[in-house]
């Protein structure tokens, strides 16, 4: 079977953020120390909408004073301008593209996050971002939505997919693809099934005919 299309996740898989603040996460404290108790359906409503920091506060019903919003959000900016690539994603992702497949990222994040994904990663083919499709992995719609924008479908049977997907998530960048007839696997960095690295993902990708088995060999580390 020849590959056509690889979906990545972002944030674990191609890009990291050296010491995270979680903005969003501080708004949601904010709350708690209002009184408002965190509900289950906090994370979606995030993620899959286009909220800024103010925005969120606002769906949340919390009052957050000017001096501290803008705390949060220096902190916001801050966390963004720090997002750095991994140099194994950069190297996967040019490969891949340069032998024809297209590529697409397919990610849990909140609006402001894409902006450095979108300029860490370019040349993607197509971003299917949960903000932007109104879903969250491993809901199927953001998988199929994905595959759409790439100009593909999803099927039933893995087997018979031409569709790849990497992550390092097992619930939403391995199991919830295969459920939708994507082929998915899990990036372990430190070591494990079934990919340690970027690298051998895309070894195995390129010179796929049948069903991957993916060695294990310890993880890149960047310098």
């Amino acid at each position: 079977m020849t590959v056509k299309f690889v979906l990545f996740d972002a944030f674990g898989t191609l890009v990291c953020i050296p010491k995270a603040t979680h903005p969003y996460r501080q708004i949601l404290k904010e709350g708690i120390r209002q009184g408002r108790k965190p509900r289950p359906d906090d994370l979606h409503h995030i993620m899959a909408r286009a909220l800024s920091l103010t925005d969120a506060a606002k769906q949340f019903g919390i009052k957050i004073p000017a001096d501290r919003m803008a705390e949060i959000q220096g902190a916001l900016e801050a966390e963004l301008d720090s997002i750095e690539a991994f140099e194994d994603g950069i190297r996967a992702v040019e490969r891949l593209q340069a032998a024809g497949i297209k590529i697409a990222i397919a990610s849990n994040l909140a609006a402001p996050y894409a902006a450095p994904v979108r300029r860490l990663y370019p040349t993607m083919d197509a971003y299917g971002f949960s903000f932007a499709v109104g879903a969250l992995k491993p809901q199927p719609f953001l998988y199929r939505a994905t595959c759409e924008l790439l100009g593909t479908k999803t099927s039933d049977a893995c087997g018979e997919s031409d569709v790849l997907m990497i992550g390092d998530s097992e619930k939403c960048d391995r199991d919830g693809p295969m459920a939708v007839g994507i082929r998915g696997f899990l990036l372990n960095r430190n070591g494990g099934k079934d990919f340690a690295n970027l690298d051998e993902f895309a070894d195995a990708v390129l010179k796929a005919s049948c069903p991957i088995v993916s060695p294990v060999r310890p993880a890149l580390h960047r310098s």
